[in-house]
């Protein structure tokens, strides 16, 4: 079983940029690579110089989605202290968001720089607050209806490409998933297509799950945690309706 952390974290030593991941993991584990201009609000968040108890540092990446124009919905574990408690207020580290784009270093989009978390009270979900507005990205829309058993969502994530590479991938990954539980605060899903063991893994804490409907994205639940990737598995969410009032409530209050 994959740990909170362990998503989102990866050791680097002071003077190197070496990504080490704790398991082998995957990015949307056996998803295809996104189109150019499909699901602009999809985030990539890029974490430099985290303080581990040693004195050392390590960077790290989770994935997120924008949920209005200066904030960022993904795993409320992405943002932590030395000591792996969780964190609200200035951002502990610097952090950017990139978005608007599929490749992470190609043209066209944005990176803007997170200022602020903010913690949801109810799971694993926080808010990043960006430096200033994103024009011209239109944010996903939060889910206003519970998830149902057996109902079909789309994973979008910026996680490893496979279980040897422990770095986040060059190029936005997806692949769709099934709600298997849906308790208070969380969402069991698990793999559909193209793979029964398509998924989330390492640096995809945060990731969008999502309703496509006719009035656009929805999103459902954010990436938590899970077993080792690939599975075929439940990979467990944190469920966006139980933490929604928080949400705009926070969102309103900036």
């Amino acid at each position: 079983m994959r740990s909170l952390p362990a998503l989102a974290l990866s050791a680097v030593t002071v003077g190197a940029v070496l990504f080490v991941g704790g398991a082998p993991a995957q990015a949307v584990a056996n998803g295809v690579p996104v189109d150019e201009g499909q699901y602009q609000f999809s985030t990539k968040l890029t974490m430099t110089g985290i303080p581990t108890p040693d004195g050392a540092t390590r960077d790290s990446a989770c994935s997120g989605a924008l949920v209005a124009p200066q904030w960022i919905l993904t795993a409320g574990h992405c943002f932590h202290d030395v000591d792996g408690n969780l964190v609200s207020g200035p951002v502990p580290y610097d952090t950017v968001a990139t978005l608007g784009r599929v490749h992470a270093t190609g043209e066209g989009g944005v990176d803007v720089p997170v200022v602020e978390v903010a913690q949801s009270p109810v799971n694993d979900i926080s808010l990043a607050k960006l430096e200033r507005p994103v024009e011209g990205i239109e944010p996903v829309r939060l889910a206003t209806s519970a998830p149902t058993a057996g109902e079909v969502l789309r994973l979008t994530g910026w996680g490893a490409l496979d279980g040897v590479s422990a770095q986040p991938a060059e190029q936005l990954q997806t692949g769709l998933v099934e709600v298997a539980s849906v308790a208070d605060a969380t969402v069991g899903v698990s793999g559909k297509e193209p793979s029964p063991s398509t998924g989330a893994c390492l640096f995809d804490s945060g990731a969008p799950y999502f309703r496509e409907t006719a009035e656009g994205a929805e999103v459902v639940s954010t990436e938590s945690t899970g077993p080792d990737c690939p599975h075929d598995l439940e990979e467990t969410t944190a469920r966006v309706d139980a933490a929604a009032d928080w949400i705009r409530a926070t969102i309103k209050g900036s």
